[in-house]
């Protein structure tokens, strides 16, 4: 019976190769061509950019070299005697980034819960927080830090609340698409024992959220240091405000203590944040 199955279904199985053959080249030109339409609207997007942007390789040949006099001439060697008027800036910029990054962290575990689908409440509820995250996510930072500076007037008040506030919109986001991504069967096995939604919460997501939470709001305190000193320009406090007077005033090399301690208070929180997450996760 064995060898009688094989001649019989030997040439249906030729028979099937060949009648596939035509919708198998037909898909491979389909894939081909669909190849080179993305080919060459990508290559006619780079042509356009950039001939609008002006780009010149001979621009950053010339701006290269000026950039390098520049450091080597007017930034460097630092003056380190202006590296006390930077001590209480950085802290204050730490101090910034710290309570931002609180603020935005309480804001968007609400609205993470009530914007994702699975633990929302009801669906317009959902809908209207993921809108709400998304309008703040749309405005950068040092806008929140105008707009803030205006109000409040000049100082880390309104860099912090600029920090909180665009953090929301960060957070909220990463926070809801965390959660609509756990597991439901766990979630449902804790709802089957009675559980309230509090309960719930508490057995069946946060286990599974807990790493994604970590992770989400340590990354933004990185983000934070970096954003803070740009605050700074704009009068918001911080180590960037005492940058930009250095700058105003043509004093580069004690401009570059401030650039070399903010790449310092990178690297240092990068380091603590780092070996948190090591020791929570």
């Amino acid at each position: 019976m064995s060898s009688l199955a094989k001649q019989l279904t030997q040439p249906l199985n030729e028979t099937t190769k060949r009648d596939l053959m035509p919708e198998l080249k037909r898909r491979r030109k389909m894939v081909l061509k669909n190849r080179l339409v993305i080919l060459t609207v990508i290559t006619a997007l780079i042509v356009w950019a950039w001939h609008g942007t002006g780009f010149s390789l001979s621009f950053i040949y010339t701006g290269a070299a000026n950039m390098t006099t520049f450091i080597f001439t007017e930034l460097l060697p630092p003056d380190f005697s202006a590296a006390g008027r930077y001590i209480q800036p950085a802290l204050q910029t730490l101090y910034m980034s710290f309570v931002g990054m609180i603020f935005a962290v309480v804001f968007s575990l609400v609205l993470g819960f009530m914007a994702a689908k699975n633990t929302s409440f009801h669906p317009v509820l959902a809908f209207s927080s993921r809108a709400f995250i998304a309008f703040l996510r749309a405005i950068p930072a040092i806008i929140w830090g105008m707009t803030l500076v205006v109000a409040f007037g000049i100082g880390s008040l309104a860099g912090t609340l600029a920090l909180g506030l665009s953090g929301i919109g960060v957070l909220g986001k990463a926070f809801a698409d965390v959660l609509e991504e756990i597991d439901s069967a766990q979630v449902e096995a804790v709802k089957a024992t009675g559980a309230s939604w509090f309960q719930t919460m508490g057995q069946g997501v946060w286990p599974q959220f807990k790493t994604g939470f970590v992770a989400w709001s340590l990354y933004k305190m990185d983000l934070n240091i970096r954003e803070a000193a740009v605050l700074g320009l704009i009068g918001a406090g911080g180590i960037g405000y005492t940058l930009q007077g250095n700058i105003n005033l043509f004093q580069y090399k004690q401009a570059s203590v401030g650039i070399i301690m903010i790449f310092v208070l990178i690297l240092s929180v990068e380091f603590t944040t780092a070996k948190i997450r090591e020791k929570l996760l």
